[in-house]
């Protein structure tokens, strides 16, 4: 298991997370004004069914202040620094699954799955320093699902938004777990359904 603990290092999506949260230049780090508005979305989230999830409440609800051009910077088809585009242009089976999984026609919709990732990234970190190469696949899967399960407990209404999709760096380590053997399309599946049973009630 080695080597699948060392991959986790190397996903498409957790290089893009470093890349754009190790910008240290403030005047360039577009990772703070991303996690402005993935907080912002999640404060919407949170506020449903009194409030609809749409771009103008996300950017309502975006502090000190929101606006709809720095909005469409983040989201949206012509946005900086997509995660969708760093899958798109890895080029492998797994990635290209992951992206089609992924890829939205709606800008709150990209929003809210990188605030997913945003989100989980916490738990990601706890994850990794928890795994060793003594752990079988099985047991490395377990413990994945297990993080994921905690997440979506402590964030049921942003794990629920867009059919109860997962993290996609979820999904992503979920193949690397599995060596790449599972696909991209089974491990989104697998882990929609853990989300799913995990906020059932909430």
């Amino acid at each position: 298991m080695t080597t699948a603990i060392a991959d986790l290092n190397n996903t498409v999506v957790g290089g893009w997370v470093r890349r754009l949260a190790g910008n240290a230049s403030p005047r360039r780090n577009h990772w703070n004004t991303r996690t402005t508005y993935y907080r912002a979305a999640v404060t919407v989230l949170n506020a449903a069914p009194r409030t609809a999830v749409t771009w103008k409440s996300v950017v309502a609800a975006a502090q000190p202040h929101g606006c709809r051009s720095t909005f469409y910077e983040v989201a949206g088809a012509h946005a900086r620094h997509r995660m969708i585009d760093d899958l798109i242009g890895d080029g492998r089976t797994d990635s290209l699954q992951i992206a089609l999984r992924y890829l939205r026609a709606d800008a709150v919709d990209q929003l809210i799955d990188e605030a997913k990732v945003w989100s989980f990234w916490l738990h990601r970190q706890q994850l990794t320093r928890r795994l060793t190469t003594r752990m079988t696949t099985d047991q490395l899967e377990n413990e994945l699902l297990a993080e994921v399960t905690a997440w979506a407990r402590r964030r049921p209404a942003l794990a629920r938004a867009i059919d109860n999709a997962p993290p996609a760096c979820a999904v992503e380590d979920l193949t690397v777990l599995h060596g790449r053997r599972l696909s991209g399309t089974q491990a989104a599946h697998q882990l929609t359904e853990v989300v799913r049973t995990a906020t059932a009630g909430h």
